[in-house]
């Protein structure tokens, strides 16, 4: 079975790169996994990216090592089957709030015994290979989104939560759900209590921290505190953010 990146890098004892994409297009896409990240993830929750999209988009990106993955739209085990069968090597799920939205993804994530997802890789065995069936659980990667305070009071019983493989910090809504303003590195202090809590609880159940960042050095500022995965912002925001540095450079006279 084709190897997941990401699983390598940490296995190598290192931090992961990971981008997400919200621009529905494959060049796009194409374009994105060419930089050498570690992880592209297809955000279904927050871009404007529909399933066939998704898919041409998953296809895109299988030129390239980076680890496929979808950030599903929602804790729906319908979608989430139907973007590993598509070929996502790894699933990051919005609002996981409790032990049980914990099981409910993760078992629609893991063939039987150990979950109850169907089998009918259609796309997935062409990227993965014939065996995928027997090695997906130790190759795809489970991510739950820890964004409420409400996680954070059942931090532990999601942690330990079976097949769990990583918890991704959602700093906007982390930081809304305590009372805060919306928006990604969040710097004040009970934010930053809670995004420390979170990797402590990690670290303390063996399971993986990643999070959600918008700039290299707010990324950089993680990286030390020891998450081991961070995503640095998406598409537009680059696309945006480099278009307006080189129209603002125009000497028009």
């Amino acid at each position: 079975m084709r190897e997941n990146r990401i699983r390598k890098v940490w296995e190598a004892g290192g931090v992961a790169s990971n981008v997400f994409l919200a621009i529905p297009d494959s060049f796009a896409a194409e374009v994105m996994a060419s930089l050498d990240w570690d992880g592209v993830t297809i955000d279904m929750q927050h871009g404007v990216i529909d399933y066939q999209v998704a898919v041409t988009m998953l296809q895109a990106i299988s030129r390239y090592e980076a680890a496929p993955m979808i950030r599903v739209p929602w804790n729906d085990p319908a979608i989430i089957m139907k973007a590993l069968d598509a070929g996502a090597y790894g699933i990051i799920c919005p609002m996981v709030n409790t032990r049980e939205d914990a099981e409910k993804f993760i078992g629609a994530c893991r063939y039987a015994p150990n979950g109850y997802r169907s089998t009918g890789p259609v796309r997935a065995v062409f990227y993965a290979g014939a065996d995928y069936h027997q090695h997906a659980e130790e190759t795809i990667l489970t991510f739950a989104m820890i964004e409420t305070r409400e996680a954070l009071d059942n931090l532990d019983e999601i942690l330990t939560t079976p097949g769990l493989d990583a918890v991704y910090i959602g700093p906007s809504d982390l930081s809304i759900s305590l009372g805060g303003a919306p928006g990604g590195d969040q710097t004040w202090p009970e934010a930053m209590a809670a995004i420390e809590a979170i990797l402590a609880g990690a670290k303390r159940h063996n399971v993986r921290a990643a999070i959600h960042t918008t700039s290299a050095e707010y990324a950089n500022l993680m990286i030390g505190k020891g998450f081991d995965l961070v995503t640095l912002s998406n598409d537009y925001r680059h696309m945006a953010a480099k278009a307006g540095e080189m129209l603002a450079a125009l000497e028009m006279g």
